[in-house]
């Protein structure tokens, strides 16, 4: 038995405990960084932090100029304003990519250099200036997780920087934050959400050596993991079609912000698989929303891979409420995988990449370029030659849904 779990130093979720804030992040530091974006500065709850934070703090810099996917030029405007204020602590308050901006920001605020520094696994040397994290979307699981992804003008890909290092130190996870959230938003970062509890719960498991906790980020699933991705699966699925059409739905937020947290926490150890690595390329190339892409690439990589994971795919569907009781798993596979085309078709997930604006050309150029992305796709439970990344991307782009049934031999 070798593993490890990794988190922030403490979790504090549920309605209302936003108003610790300004005090947990007091008793990390005097002079703060808030990384933000300009819509929720001027929302009340984010306005009502920020005035708390300034009451206690002898120094405060806001960035509020966070744009998607994290460019390298959001990274130094950043830093700049954390030298400006010699910060010693940073509030993120933000989606994904608020708290990847921030968690970047302290890298180079304590270790110098610059992101390129520190693309790939464990590259980051030591700890960094203390992190609170505050999500205000249920999706990426950031505030959770030992990753930070950025987008590179010199690289035709998204790039990661993953290190144990970067885990917030406090992750404080409060619905009402997200009761705000658009419903197009919603439906993006919950799919995204619900893609970390599959693909971690469906993640290649890999053996061990004593060393690879500490060398390596993402290790493959285990039972831990398994037991954080099936209560968020079960929560995701019961609410993001309800809180996609009603962002009123207080018990609907609840569930996804729940669901999200889960999630992060399964995948930060476990990590994502084929639709992450996938939608890295595809992202960059056609611009669309992170959450979009993993969900589009979600139904394909799975039945390409469920020759692997019919027995997981059959206890997903019972996680899921569909009455597969008496059904083999590859009926049950096939149960899970039609509830999956109707769950996207009902949050508005487009069912092909040509509907993206992908161009059929480009499929093996992508898989390429995704087959270089190791640290996720080595957690593919399916084939991972460029061919088999392919075939993916081929019956992504046609639309081709259609499910191999396995015989008893095959199954064996």
């Amino acid at each position: 038995m070798l593993e490890t779990v990794r988190g922030p130093r403490q979790l504090i979720v549920g309605e209302g405990v936003a108003q610790n804030i300004p005090r947990v992040v007091a008793e990390c530091g005097s002079r703060v960084l808030i990384v933000t974006d300009r819509v929720l500065l001027g929302k009340p709850g984010v306005a009502e932090i920020v005035a708390g934070v300034r009451e206690k703090a002898a120094a405060v810099g806001v960035f509020a100029d966070a744009t998607p996917d994290v460019p390298l030029a959001d990274v130094a405007l950043a830093v700049s304003v954390a030298a400006d204020v010699d910060a010693d602590v940073i509030l993120a308050i933000g989606g994904g990519t608020v708290i990847d901006l921030a968690k970047i920001v302290g890298v180079i605020r304590r270790h110098g250099g610059t992101p390129r520094d520190f693309y790939g696994e464990s590259k980051v040397p030591g700890p960094t200036i203390p992190l609170v994290a505050v999500p205000t979307t249920s999706g990426t699981g950031s505030e959770l997780t030992p990753v930070s992804v950025l987008t590179d003008p010199d690289r035709e890909l998204k790039v990661g920087v993953s290190s144990v290092h970067i885990v917030p130190d406090f992750a404080i996870v409060d619905p009402e934050l997200t009761y705000t959230c658009p419903a197009t938003v919603t439906a993006h970062s919950g799919i995204d959400a619900f893609c970390h509890a599959v693909e971690s719960y469906t993640a290649r498991p890999r053996a061990h050596g004593p060393r690879d906790p500490v060398e390596q980020v993402f290790l493959g699933r285990n039972p831990i993991t398994d037991h954080y991705a099936l209560l968020a699966a079960e929560r995701i699925a019961r609410s993001l079609p309800h809180v996609v059409r009603d962002g009123g739905d207080k018990d609907a937020r609840a569930d996804m912000s729940y669901g999200s947290m889960l999630a992060g926490l399964a995948f930060a150890h476990a990590g994502t698989a084929a639709p992450h690595a996938l939608q890295y390329p595809i992202g960059a190339a056609t611009h669309t929303p992170h959450g979009l892409g993993v969900g589009l690439l979600l139904p394909y990589a799975l039945g390409a891979a469920r020759d692997a994971i019919g027995d997981r795919l059959t206890i997903l569907a019972g996680v899921c409420g569909l009455d597969v009781t008496d059904a083999s798993d590859a009926e049950a596979a096939d149960t899970f995988l039609a509830w999956l085309d109707g769950l996207l078709a009902d949050i508005g997930i487009p069912t092909t990449l040509a509907d993206i604006g992908v161009a059929r050309a480009d499929l093996p150029r992508f898989a390429e370029m995704a087959s270089g992305v190791t640290r996720l796709i080595q957690n593919h439970p399916g084939p991972t030659d460029t061919a088999s990344l392919t075939a993916i991307l081929e019956a992504a782009w046609t639309g081709d849904r259609t499910r191999h049934v396995l015989t008893p031999e095959q199954r064996w």
